[in-house]
Formats: C-alpha cells, sequence, structure tokens
C-alpha cells in the first residue's frame, strides 16, 4: 500500500541535486526491512538539506531561476525596436557592460552582442568568477595579454570613437542588466574569435556559434570525496 508514496519519493529522489552525500541514501528496504517507511524518507532528506547547505546564494539563485522561452532573439528584439529606444543610461555595472561590449563585439549582430553579454553575466552568476561585472570585465587587467577580455591589456587606449555603436551597446547592456533572458549561447562562459583556436576550446564543450565568435561552458568542477 505504500507504492504511491515510494514512487513520490523516488521522483523527488531522481530530481534533486546529485551529490555524493545523496547518492548514499536509498529508499530500498532490502537495506533494513524493519526501519519504517518515515525513518527512511526522513534520512533522504535530511541529506538532502545537508548538501543544499554547502551551495552558496549564487549557486541557488541559478538553481530556481524560472526557465526562459527560447526565442530567436531576447525578448523579440529587433534592431528596429533597439533603434526606438531612448538612450540608456546606468551606473558603473552598466558602464563596465557597455564598454566591453563596444570592444568585444560592436561589429557583430544584434545576436552576437547579445552573446558576448550573456557570457560576462554568466560569469558573475558562476562562483568560479568574480560576483560583478566590473570584476569579471577586469579580472588579471594589469598583466599584458593575461587578462580575461584582451581589450583591457593590449596596451591600447579604451577611446570610444562611434558614439552610434556605444549607444547601441549601451542598450542591450541596459536590457541584459535589467534581466532580458538569456537564451542564445546555453550558458556560455568562454568565446573566442574564428580566427584563433585557444587550448581550452578543445576540452571545453561547445554551445554555438554567433557571427564571428564560437562559444563554450566551462565543465563544471564538482567536488567529491
Amino acid at each position: 500500500m505504500f507504492k504511491p508514496v515510494l514512487w513520490v519519493a523516488a521522483l523527488v529522489a531522481a530530481t534533486t541535486l546529485s551529490v555524493p552525500a545523496v547518492a548514499d541514501v536509498t529508499m530500498s528496504t532490502s537495506n533494513n526491512p524493519t526501519i519504517s517507511l518515515n525513518q527512511r524518507l526522513g534520512s533522504l532528506f535530511g541529506a538532502e538539506t545537508s548538501a543544499l547547505t554547502t551551495f552558496s546564494a549564487r549557486d541557488l539563485s541559478r538553481l530556481t531561476r524560472k526557465p526562459q522561452t527560447v526565442e530567436t532573439q531576447p525578448r523579440g528584439l529587433t534592431a528596429t525596436k533597439l533603434a526606438k529606444m531612448p538612450v540608456a543610461k546606468g551606473g558603473e555595472q552598466w558602464a563596465c557592460l557597455s564598454e566591453a561590449l563596444y570592444f568585444e563585439a560592436r561589429g557583430e549582430t544584434l545576436k552576437g552582442i547579445v552573446g558576448v553579454a550573456e557570457v560576462i553575466l554568466n560569469r558573475v552568476d558562476d562562483r568560479r568568477y568574480p560576483d560583478t561585472v566590473c570584476g569579471v570585465v577586469n579580472q588579471g587587467t594589469g598583466e599584458r595579454y593575461r587578462c580575461q577580455f584582451t581589450y583591457t591589456c593590449d596596451g591600447r587606449p579604451e577611446t570610444i570613437t562611434e558614439t552610434k555603436a556605444f549607444q547601441k551597446v549601451g542598450k542591450i547592456a541596459r536590457l541584459m542588466i535589467d534581466d532580458a533572458p538569456r537564451e542564445l549561447t546555453s550558458g556560455a562562459t568562454h568565446y573566442h574569435t574564428k580566427s584563433v583556436n585557444p587550448r581550452w576550446a578543445r576540452v571545453f564543450p561547445r554551445t554555438t556559434t554567433i557571427g564571428y565568435h564560437h562559444f563554450y561552458r566551462e565543465p563544471s568542477r564538482v567536488a567529491r570525496n
């Protein structure tokens, strides 16, 4: 008579996070038939609760984010709609993202610019990287050609000379910081132009190609005992 309950419990166990601590707890009565169902459920959910405490707030936020509907452009955005939007403004984080999009992707299509924005914001959400846009963009700056975004360490001044291009990327930066769906690169954390072939690209799974850029997702590093 416990079959429906066991089915629900098994479903919950199958859809929870894959953590070693949880894997040792099973619902099989063959382990010890004298243990009650409530005890087994308590053991299972207790292990899961303990495992969840090892995740940071940023990790939990990513896990609970509502899935977005896939579209060909973010929120149905088109070049015409973007052009009609008022000039965007913002604080330090918006300025850092706008600058990065200008120097890294202003010659790309609308989707290509959004793709680069997704990579930067995906890094902000990833605990392996700084937790602000400016921190991500400027990571490694100061060491020539050892930074994360080449324009910050190529020895040339960051001078914005194309006003219309900067206004365009500024609007995209505003939309992305304001939580526009990240649906084009499947969680990518890296990209490179087609003209180069970095070593990490041989092991990172490629998620998509947009314009002149290939996009990749860095494999997760899960600590196991």
